[in-house]
């Protein structure tokens, strides 16, 4: 079973192409995580999870899931994440959740994509974007003939770096910058209340129409890059920046 999280699509597509590739089934986690769903889950074929990369490690709201949730049947499972540029050294926080749960880690695949946390980067334009998505079907592909095949994903040598910041400024990131204070609305705001509805987080309300973000943000970008009117801002920095949203056209 192919379970995934996603803000923006990028992890959609690939669980999606993967489910197809080796004829799984693909479940997505958003109303599990939303809804703080624990609920034991069964699979008979290898679990493949697929998620974006936050600070070269998963998605804490992820890492949180998959600690609670039992997951029985088959006892291997994969790791495949998309980024940016790389995943740093990941895989190894990745080894130990699996090995607390008593899961078979079978590797961990980067497969980069559009950058869409504009948070702190800016997204590519529309040809780049698609330039980028063209060029991650061979690896998708390549991940795909291994987990059908049951083989381990090939994991690349792990530099100094990647240890640096998949550890020390991870830990330092979550509590900097993880945080909802400077998302806010313009006036572009059509009250059409997407933002509320796209937050794996419930952390959006409205309040006479207008979204009001709580403090559990986990910086997916759903809801600024989700936005019809591209009214939601983030401090000053994405003023002017392309939103993103995955796209095959």
């Amino acid at each position: 079973m192919i379970l995934y999280f996603s803000g923006t699509g990028n992890s959609a597509h690939i669980a999606q192409k993967i489910g197809e590739n080796i004829s799984d089934e693909t479940q997505d986690l958003f109303n599990k995580i939303r809804d703080h769903d624990f609920s034991q889950l069964h699979s008979d074929t290898p679990w493949v999870i697929v998620s974006p990369t936050y600070a070269w490690r998963i998605p804490r709201v992820l890492q949180e899931w998959l600690t609670k949730t039992t997951l029985t049947g088959n006892r291997d499972i994969y790791f495949v994440m998309t980024c940016g540029k790389n995943i740093g050294n990941a895989g190894v926080h990745i080894k130990k959740l699996c090995t607390s749960k008593g899961l078979h880690y079978k590797g961990c695949a980067a497969v980069v994509m559009p950058e869409n946390y504009i948070a702190l980067f800016s997204a590519p334009a529309e040809g780049e974007a698609r330039e980028i998505i063209r060029r991650a079907e061979e690896k998708i592909n390549k991940v795909s003939l291994l987990i059908k095949n049951k083989e381990k994903l090939l994991q690349p040598a792990v530099t100094f770096k990647d240890r640096i910041e998949s550890g020390v400024i991870n830990d330092i990131f979550y509590p900097a910058f993880v945080h909802a204070k400077k998302f806010y609305a313009t006036d572009a705001c059509i009250s059409c209340g997407k933002c509320e509805k796209v937050c794996p987080m419930k952390n959006i309300t409205l309040e006479k129409g207008k979204p009001v973000w709580s403090d559990h943000c986990t910086h997916c970008m759903a809801c600024i890059c989700r936005c019809p009117t591209e009214a939601i801002e983030y401090g000053k920095h994405t003023k002017g920046l392309s939103r993103y949203v995955f796209s095959e056209k």
